[in-house]
C-alpha cells in the first residue's frame, strides 16, 4: 500500500514481474525477443481479462444486493398479507355474531343485526380483494429475487471462469507451455459466454 492509496496487486502481477525481470536479463537474443513478445501479449490479455472480470464480480455483487432486497419485499408483502387475512378473520367473527344475534332477537330488531352483518360481508370482500393482492406481490418479489440469485450464479461462474484463466496465463508465463496458453484463451472464452447468458438473463 503507498502512502496516498491502495495498490492492489492482481493474481498474475507478481509473475509478469518476475517474467520480465528474466527477460530483461536475455533481451539480447532473438529467441529472447521472441518471449518478451509473448510475454507482453500475455501481459495485455490477462489485463483485458481482469478487467472484464471486475466488470463481472461487480454486477455478481449487484445482482446478489437486489435478490436479498427483493426478498426481503417479498416478505413485507406477506406480512402485510397475513395481517390483512387476521383482520378478514375478525371481520368473519363480527358477522357470525350479528347473524347469531338477528336469529337471537325480535322480529323489530333483526333489520338492524342484519344491516350490520351485511357491512361486514361487505368489508370481509373488500379486506380479501386487498389481501390476495399482497399475496400476488409478494410471489411476484419472490419470483424477481429467484431470477436476481440464478443470474447471481451466472456472474460469479463466469468470474471465476475469468480468474482460473488469469492464473493459468501466469503459468504460461513462467513454464513457456503451449497447452496453457490454449487453455487460458479456452477458459476465458468460456467465461464470456456465461458471462453473456448472465447478461441475457438465461
Amino acid at each position: 500500500m503507498s502512502e496516498h492509496g491502495f495498490h492492489v496487486h492482481g493474481p498474475h502481477d507478481h509473475e509478469l514481474e518476475h517474467a520480465a525481470s528474466h527477460q530483461d536479463s536475455h533481451s539480447g537474443s532473438e529467441h529472447d525477443a521472441g518471449r518478451g513478445s509473448l510475454t507482453n501479449q500475455i501481459a495485455v490479455f490477462t489485463a483485458v481479462v481482469a478487467t472484464v472480470g471486475a466488470i463481472f464480480a461487480y454486477m455478481g455483487g449487484l445482482t446478489q444486493a437486489n435478490a436479498g432486497l427483493y426478498k426481503n419485499n417479498a416478505g413485507i408483502k406477506k406480512t402485510e398479507a397475513s395481517d390483512q387475512w387476521n383482520y378478514f378473520q375478525s371481520k368473519s367473527t363480527k358477522q357470525a355474531l350479528a347473524e347469531f344475534a338477528r336469529d337471537m332477537s325480535a322480529d323489530e330488531r333483526k333489520q338492524g343485526w342484519q344491516e350490520k352483518a351485511s357491512r361486514y360481508d361487505k368489508e370481509k370482500a373488500e379486506i380479501q380483494f386487498v389481501a390476495r393482492k399482497l399475496e400476488e406481490e409478494a410471489t411476484d418479489w419472490d419470483r424477481k429475487s429467484e431470477a436476481q440469485m440464478h443470474q447471481h450464479h451466472r456472474w460469479a461462474q463466469a468470474t471465476t471462469a475469468l480468474q482460473v484463466s488469469i492464473a493459468l496465463a501466469a503459468m504460461a508465463l513462467l513454464t513457456r507451455k503451449k497447452w496453457l496458453e490454449w487453455g487460458m484463451f479456452g477458459v476465458a472464452g468460456l467465461g464470456a459466454l456465461v458471462g453473456a447468458l448472465a447478461a441475457l438473463h438465461i
